[in-house]
């Protein structure tokens, strides 16, 4: 059964994190989110203040921690994220140390999210885990770390490495997650077909700035043929 385009929409984090994104964008990616009302927007540290006070309650304010390498120190991601809730963030996208993985230092890493998860408290944190650099059964331990940490989602990829989000592991990832994790797929999803799919095998959330759009566009375009 084919899910509701609007329904689709409910689940995306609309995304502008562009080093060049300037305020009038964030006020179009904050209109078009609250238009189809979207699950948050996700919007660089230094604009959170501004963007909150912006949308209100109307819309909640993601944004980003130790991106998009996530080599900054522990201290340097609890300061961000301390930062960031001041600010006003709802919700914190965090980037875990990927080296530490390669090294094998999972409990570091868990540590280092678990900090971050006190700084955010009830809100909700999201860990970013870049599948694309990890092999599976780093991606497996990283599912058991984020877990561990008691963060809520666990998230594919930053979209500013070499590979995005997959269907396989979006499926890894629910079967190896605690009940109380959600996921997050972020990072080339192109489509409202493609989209379905990834809330099919078990995604919560979609990082994108492009579903949007496209919708907004084609509603656009249907009503202009209807004149």
């Amino acid at each position: 059964m084919e899910m509701d385009v609007r329904e689709i929409l409910h689940h995306v984090d609309h995304t502008e994190l562009r080093p060049e994104a300037t305020w009038s964008d964030i006020q179009k990616l904050c209109d078009e989110a609250i238009a189809c009302e979207a699950a948050s927007v996700c919007v660089p540290p230094s604009y959170v203040k501004h963007t909150k006070e912006y949308v209100g309650n109307r819309m909640r304010v993601a944004t980003v921690i130790g991106f998009p390498n996530g080599y900054m120190t522990k201290a340097a991601k609890v300061f961000e994220a301390s930062d960031a809730v001041m600010s006003g963030a709802d919700e914190l996208d965090m980037v875990i140390n990927i080296g530490w993985v390669k090294d094998g230092r999972f409990d570091e890493v868990t540590k280092e999210i678990r900090a971050v998860k006190a700084v955010a408290g009830d809100r909700i944190l999201k860990v970013i885990v870049e599948t694309c650099l990890l092999t599976e059964e780093e991606k497996v331990k990283m599912c058991e770390a984020v877990t561990e940490a008691k963060a809520d989602y666990i998230k594919t990829s930053t979209g500013f490495s070499k590979g995005g989000a997959t269907f396989p592991d979006v499926a890894l990832m629910r079967e190896h997650v605690g009940e109380n994790v959600k996921i997050k797929a972020a990072g080339g999803i192109r489509t409202m077909e493609e989209a379905e799919l990834y809330l099919k095998f078990g995604a919560d959330r979609l990082g994108t700035s492009r579903l949007i759009r496209l919708y907004l566009k084609a509603s656009a375009e249907g009503e202009k043929e209807n004149e």
